[in-house]
């Protein structure tokens, strides 16, 4: 098992034996009972949890008159996802902004985290980019059914009839991929970004390894808008009715 961050060991220490009747329910016991937390897992509450706090402050001190730079920057958030659901999904795109925009904002928390000493980068671990795809796919499919019935098949048809199912295979094999893609993307861009700084910071602790933390924030920034634009394309491919 890695050594434990001070979070880990700290959500162990109190909350582990309710992660052991979680699991032990599921019936997937945990490999390390004594641990069941592991530190993507805890890393993923702490940015959950802040995020929280953030979302409630803001909702406190909502302001029409004078609003804090934290408003201003929530609504820069909100006014850039909504720009760009409108442009790529078209009519109805409102219905999909509240996942955007906390599908984004939950992916940059955990990319950013891990600067800070003492922290990791839950992305950094292939299980979390996994679950933000996994979720993703299921959501734009769920609504895709919803607005479009049986005939949201005909997305994975094509135009012309006798070569339905051969596109249907090609389809299908295109959207699975599609899962492997958002997870590699995201874990692959990541975790060599935490590596690169790991061992610049190891061979030279003063001075380089600034310019590779300011590689690894532009490097976030960048693999967030690709992670939410590529979600905001499917959904937009989803819910657009066939004609």
């Amino acid at each position: 098992m890695h050594e434990q961050l001070w979070i880990t060991a700290f959500l162990n220490k109190y909350f582990g034996g309710i992660a052991n009747a979680i699991l032990n329910a599921v019936h997937v016991p945990s490999s390390h009972p004594q641990y069941p937390i592991t530190n993507y897992v805890a890393m993923q509450i702490l940015v959950f949890v802040l995020l929280m706090a953030i979302f409630v402050l803001v909702r406190l001190r909502l302001s029409v008159d004078s609003p804090g730079p934290l408003q201003h920057t929530v609504e820069g958030i909100d006014s850039f996802i909504n720009t760009q659901a409108h442009e790529v999904i078209g009519h109805g795109y409102e219905g999909y902004t509240g996942y955007l925009a906390t599908l984004g904002i939950f992916i940059l928390s955990c990319n950013l985290i891990g600067l800070i000493p003492g922290f990791e980068a839950p992305t950094a671990i292939p299980s979390v980019p996994l679950g933000c795809a996994l979720v993703t796919w299921f959501y734009y499919h769920l609504h895709g059914i919803r607005l479009n019935g049986f005939g949201y098949i005909n997305h994975f048809l094509g135009p012309v009839w006798w070569l339905a199912p051969l596109m249907f295979v090609i389809e299908v094999a295109s959207h699975l991929a599609r899962i492997l893609s958002l997870t590699v993307r995201l874990f692959a861009n990541m975790f060599a970004g935490d590596m690169v700084t790991l061992v610049f910071f190891s061979l030279v602790p003063i001075g380089v390894p600034v310019v590779f933390m300011l590689l690894h924030i532009g490097v976030s920034f960048i693999q967030t808008y690709i992670f939410v634009l590529l979600a905001t394309v499917y959904i937009g491919e989803a819910v657009a009715h066939e004609h």
